[in-house]
């Protein structure tokens, strides 16, 4: 993605402001529509540009970015696993691999790769208005998983949003979807949607988003200072330079990573995964209380866009897996058999 290409989606952005567009379905069709969803794919060499337009978008709209990462990661998907295939159907696609105890999608053979499905799904962000999904499913054996892609407008499948309570990242709408004899195909082999290099390139993708959602949220401090009597503002300079650091230490660690993966698209990107998105949560953390201690609470309570912002950013870093995250981290720097740590 070029410059210019990311000058549009911050233009197509800005110039709808104003316009009465809430849902985030419709600000991605809005984009799709544009021809801003089709990134670079990660490790070919532009991991870094992928991730700067999901930064972009971030920066604007979380709940929408969490749509247009889900689209933008299932191309990626498809292409990676059937690179020969023809063009991906139109519309808006999501990706739902989570797995909630006590629940599973189970597949029934229909044919070659056709398969019906029967189950229910939690987490199933943009089911309200996505036009096609892959999913996560398993044989009545317990094999899998399967990734089975399926168009959402047919009949056997059934939306219920009454689970959905959600105020930060309210408009992602990740809500539980049951499956009665709608049909799909198997994509790939059982087990590649793990197995397959772009699982982790996907994962470190996410730190680009929160990253962007924190860096919209560090705006409004920056913001304040700017054309103010900076000498009586000590205290918010100091938190200011604080942002400063963390957003240029996770920025760094981005383009690290983007680096690596392009370098090394075929191999195991998990620990670079891992130390992006654990860098990009701590991140998110500092800035958010950062800027809530030198503005207050009149940002929170008088501006809509930073309010949502502020309630989105610490749902969605929860994708993270916190301390799990950092003993995987961990476990990786012992398996490392280089010297640690070297500048």
């Amino acid at each position: 993605m070029t410059d210019a290409a990311l000058e549009r989606i911050s233009d197509r952005i800005a110039k709808q402001l104003d316009a009465e567009m809430p849902h985030g379905g419709e600000w991605l069709a809005h984009l799709l529509n544009n021809g801003l969803d089709q990134l670079p794919m990660p490790g070919a060499g532009n991991t870094l540009e992928r991730w700067r337009a999901l930064a972009a978008v971030g920066q604007f709209d979380l709940s929408l970015t969490k749509l247009y990462e889900g689209h933008t990661d299932a191309l990626a998907i498809l292409q990676e696993i059937e690179p020969t295939s023809a063009k991906p159907a139109a519309g808006a696609w999501c990706v739902w691999a989570a797995e909630a105890p006590g629940t599973r999608v189970l597949v029934h053979r229909d044919g070659n790769t056709g398969v019906r499905l029967s189950g229910a799904k939690h987490w199933c962000s943009g089911a309200m208005t996505a036009d096609h999904a892959l999913l996560t499913a398993f044989s009545d054996d317990g094999s899998g998983p399967h990734l089975v892609a399926i168009d959402l407008k047919q009949p056997g499948i059934a939306v219920d949003p009454t689970h959905w309570k959600a105020v930060g990242m309210a408009g992602s709408m990740s809500v539980n979807v049951a499956f009665d004899g709608a049909t799909g195909r198997c994509v790939g082999k059982p087990g590649q949607y793990l197995t397959r290099p772009g699982f982790w390139h996907g994962g470190a993708g996410l730190a680009a988003c929160w990253y962007g959602g924190a860096v919209g949220i560090a705006l409004a401090l920056r913001t304040s200072l700017l054309g103010n009597c900076r000498g009586t503002a000590g205290y918010k300079q100091a938190a200011l330079g604080k942002v400063e650091l963390a957003l240029a230490e996770t920025a760094a660690t981005l383009r690290q990573a983007a680096a690596w993966i392009d370098a090394n698209p075929a191999l195991d990107a998990s620990r670079a995964a891992l130390t992006t998105r654990l860098s990009a949560e701590k991140c998110a953390k500092l800035v958010m209380d950062e800027v809530g201690k030198a503005l207050g609470a009149t940002p929170f309570c008088l501006n809509e866009k930073f309010a949502q912002a502020a309630a989105d950013l610490p749902v969605f870093i929860r994708q993270s897996h916190a301390e799990r995250d950092f003993a995987a981290l961990g476990e990786r720097s012992l398996e490392n058999l280089d010297s640690p740590w070297t500048l």
